[in-house]
């Protein structure tokens, strides 16, 4: 688990992270998002040791990441994998070579027929056994981030950090790089955060999220439940807009993240007698499940007895202007 408490972090007079907190539980794929300059890749860089903090505390399954402590900071990165936009490939090294690196770094033979077997087996999990000896001039952007996502597994970590590592990416093969992602949760277990300023990058694998403003936490859960009915500050990150609504009746706007309010509208209807008008509506996949909110325009006098059966039936929803 990595736990963080009340972390603040400085670079001279500028405050980039605010009493930070939250908890990522193992094997978990965890989220942060926010715009440039929120604190995102800083707060990233103080989880593995990368940057100080002033105050608070960041543990990594129970043990305090500080550089103060440089033999057990060493130990704790070891223990963490990470995978950034630009890949960071040596171009002089060939896809094993550079698979092989972190291994070199720890004294560790990268020939012996324990690594060898290591390092193929990583090169075939991200789908590049053909390219094992090409250079990263020969490979795409998407193969490059492949053979980044081996060399972060190498050492065997309990936790991939990701900063921004599908922003150079198109959106087919981010899709690629999210499904091997998760794959590699699914199977090795591996604990997962995030980095990302790509909505649809929380959508397709993040189970929690956190959504950072400041240098402050302004919103925690999952993703559905803060992109479907956002606060204020999420519906401006998302620059959302709403649609054109009736001036006459009462626009209310439903809210659906559990698949058991699917079929509430039609039976709304049936059960209250009334007649309404679907305004507007809007459907996202949130890892393979489909969530969304719909508005509707219902007749002044009927307000009080839609709004009761949808509190009756669990349904989130709000009057709008």
């Amino acid at each position: 688990m990595i736990v963080l408490k009340n972390v603040c972090k400085n670079f001279g007079d500028l405050e980039v992270l605010t009493g930070v907190s939250m908890e990522i539980q193992d094997h978990e794929i965890y989220g942060i998002i926010g715009q440039s300059g929120a604190g995102k890749s800083t707060l990233l860089r103080c989880v593995n040791g990368l940057e100080s903090y002033q105050s608070g505390e960041i543990t990594v399954d129970g043990v305090t990441v500080s550089q103060k402590d440089r033999r057990q900071l060493r130990l704790l990165q070891k223990k963490m994998g990470m995978i950034f936009q630009n890949f960071n490939l040596l171009e002089r090294l060939d896809v094993y070579d550079n698979v092989a690196l972190p291994l070199k770094f720890w004294g560790i033979s990268t020939r012996s027929p324990e690594s060898v077997k290591k390092i193929e087996e990583l090169i075939s999990l991200v789908g590049l056994s053909d390219k094992i000896h090409s250079r990263p001039s020969e490979l795409s952007g998407g193969q490059k981030q492949r053979v980044a996502i081996a060399r972060a597994l190498v050492l065997d970590p309990q936790v991939l950090l990701c900063d921004e590592a599908t922003s150079a990416l198109d959106p087919a093969i981010t899709r690629e790089i999210l499904a091997l992602l998760q794959q590699i949760n699914e199977k090795m277990g591996i604990t997962i955060l995030v980095v990302t300023h790509q909505m649809e990058v929380v959508k397709q694998i993040c189970q929690r999220v956190s959504f950072l403003k400041g240098g402050k936490v302004l919103a925690e859960g999952k993703p559905e439940d803060l992109f479907i009915h956002p606060i204020r500050e999420v519906k401006e990150f998302l620059q959302e807009e709403s649609g054109l609504l009736p001036d006459k009746g009462v626009n209310i706007q439903l809210f659906f993240t559990d698949k058991s309010s699917d079929p509430v509208v039609t039976m709304m209807a049936r059960e209250l007698d009334i007649n309404f008008s679907i305004v507007w509506g809007k459907l996202e996949d949130f890892r393979s499940n489909v969530f969304g909110s719909l508005v509707i325009n219902v007749p002044e006098e009927a307000k009080e007895k839609v709004t009761a059966y949808l509190d009756r039936e669990g349904v989130s929803w709000e009057v709008l202007n």
